[in-house]
């Protein structure tokens, strides 16, 4: 394993700083952009039409970047990181101003797409970029605030998109727009000081193939599956064998070609293994679950869409502070390994706590709950990412960067297919049970606008419409929903179980580089002591041209 305190290139506070802001306005963009969309869809179905292809436009987005996340990552091992992720965030505004622009439901699902391409890499490019210029024993702290950035991103995303669903929805899109201009900028002057040395290599273009193919076969069995076909039927099924002939398929390429988009060999670390089985299995349970709290803020607790965004708050505080607060424990004591097994241990009893939500629960024990998963989230996510960098050596810093995000991505995908399964099937009995009895206590001519609304078959998707039934048929409602929830974070909670397992059987490794009082690669842009100098000397251009002109062009930015 290699030393990445000798490769890290030394910047000054003030570059690191510019450096971490351009980053982060590119991490935000994407990670809002999974969230954002939601809460104006029915706006957006309502002008351009298309109901038939809802679903699509939040899958396309899902599609394209979890596809390419591993892509990204082997690109900017071999290319450099600056060229690859201007790329990226290039094709994310580009996708942005075309969503804007869509006319309709077709243009928008492949505008969508392309979106999602650029956000592949914004999403995992950011953890490689500040990886390159940092020690692991530091890194700790930078990545906590990416962490920050999606508990941001959690909230924001249904309250923007509530916003602008009352007034313009294209503004979704456009919004994203002079975000992405000034990411560009930032990050091209100031990746010009982070040396790249390019190497001779060749594109496993096979195993590239096989691997989108693969990925995208499972995400379009699960996205599909319960909702345009199915479980069982031939579509579904046949997604599902051809993801996993697929995925064999890969494996065989990548252990016999010189340069692997994955490199199996990695697998051969138990940290490695590990914390990306950890990633996934967390993964699963986040994504698979806190989806569905909006949801109950909305049925059972009447908030609009704007206003549930904001009721998620307690858990994004729960996030930012413990991502930020871990981030910098992790450097002062130079080891990670207890942060996810307390992070996971953490998810686990805010999984079983929401298994105690009635209809009756008052918003403050709701938002204790969902402090308790923010903190467990915080205290996990960046440190298993962190685990992941300092395992591999910085020839494969992209490449094993990329597959945390990667296996991150696929767990939630999972979870969400899994999980709503279970929410489905669980609500589906509790209907069957409930209602019946509650529209015979109507009067016929309640009856009669009970079934004009739907019947039975009133759709948890619209809550304003639940809302507007008559108690008793309410009622019947939210404690369906509320018994289906209930389900959902049961089977979450021993999903978790699996986490905490796989978390204590990580090696507790000391991390790569100096601590707080001499740590090397760059100064610390959070206002403590400047590390000591250290890592890969500039070479004589990039010190007095390069670095005289980023200081010019940093004060001016700033």
């Amino acid at each position: 394993m290699t030393t990445e305190a000798s490769d890290a290139p030394v910047l000054n506070r003030q570059q690191i700083r510019l450096l971490m802001l351009g980053l982060m306005t590119g991490m935000l963009l994407a990670a809002l952009d999974q969230t954002i969309v939601g809460t104006a869809l029915p706006t957006i179905v309502g002008e351009l039409g298309g109901i038939n292809h809802y679903s699509w436009v939040v899958t396309a987005y899902l599609l394209a970047s979890t596809a390419s996340t591993p892509l990204y990552g082997k690109m900017a091992d071999l290319y450099g990181r600056r060229p690859v992720f201007l790329f990226s965030i290039g094709t994310f505004l580009l996708g942005s101003l075309l969503a804007g622009l869509s006319q309709n439901m077709t243009q928008l699902i492949v505008t969508r797409g392309i979106q999602g391409l650029g956000a592949g890499g914004l999403l995992t490019l950011a953890f490689t970029i500040i990886s390159d210029v940092v020690s692991p024993r530091e890194r700790g702290r930078y990545q906590g605030l990416f962490g920050a950035v999606f508990g941001i991103s959690s909230v924001a995303g249904p309250l923007v998109g509530g916003y602008f669903a009352e007034t313009d929805w294209r503004w979704i899109f456009y919004i994203n727009v002079p975000l992405a201009i000034l990411a560009i900028v930032v990050c091209y002057h100031v990746m010009r000081l982070i040396p790249f040395e390019r190497r001779d290599h060749s594109i496993d273009w096979l195993g590239a193939g096989l691997l989108v193919a693969g990925v995208s076969s499972l995400l379009l069995a699960l996205s599909w599956g319960g909702n345009e076909y199915a479980w069982g039927s031939a579509v579904i099924i046949g997604l599902f064998v051809a993801g996993v002939v697929l995925g064999v398929l890969f494996v065989l390429q990548e252990a016999r070609v010189a340069e692997p988009i994955l490199p199996l060999r990695l697998f051969r670390s138990a940290t490695f293994a590990l914390a990306n089985s950890a990633l996934l299995i967390i993964g699963l349970v986040m994504f698979g679950s806190i989806i569905f709290i909006p949801l109950y803020l909305q049925i059972v607790k009447g908030a609009s869409p704007t206003r549930s965004g904001l009721l998620m708050l307690p858990m994004m505080a729960g996030i930012i502070i413990t991502s930020i607060l871990t981030g910098r424990a992790m450097t002062r004591i130079g080891r990670y390994k207890w942060f996810p097994v307390a992070g996971s241990a953490t998810l686990l009893v805010g999984m079983f706590l929401f298994t105690q939500l009635e209809v009756a629960t008052s918003l403050w024990v709701a938002f204790g709950y969902m402090v308790v998963i923010g903190v467990g989230l915080g205290l996990c996510m960046q440190s298993l990412i962190l685990a992941v960098q300092n395992a591999v050596s910085v020839r494969d810093l992209g490449a094993g960067t990329s597959s945390a995000t990667f296996f991150r991505s696929l767990g939630g995908s999972f979870g969400v297919a899994i999980l709503g399964t279970v929410l489905s099937s669980r609500l589906t009995s509790g209907l069957a049970d409930r209602l019946p009895g509650a529209i015979a206590q109507l009067p016929p001519q309640e009856q009669a606008a009970v079934a004009a609304s739907g019947g039975a078959n009133i759709s948890i998707n619209d809550p304003a419409t639940i809302l507007a039934l008559p108690g008793p048929v309410r009622a019947a409602i939210q404690g369906a929903f509320v018994d289906a929830l209930d389900m959902v974070f049961l089977t979450a909670g021993l999903i978790a179980i699996v986490a905490v397992v796989v978390t204590l059987t990580l090696p507790n490794t000391q991390l790569r580089g100096a601590g707080p009082q001499g740590a090397t690669g760059g100064a610390d842009p959070l206002g403590g002591e400047a590390p000591a100098p250290g890592g890969k000397p500039l070479t004589r251009e990039s010190k007095e041209e390069a670095a005289a002109d980023m200081e010019a062009k940093s004060q001016t930015m700033i």
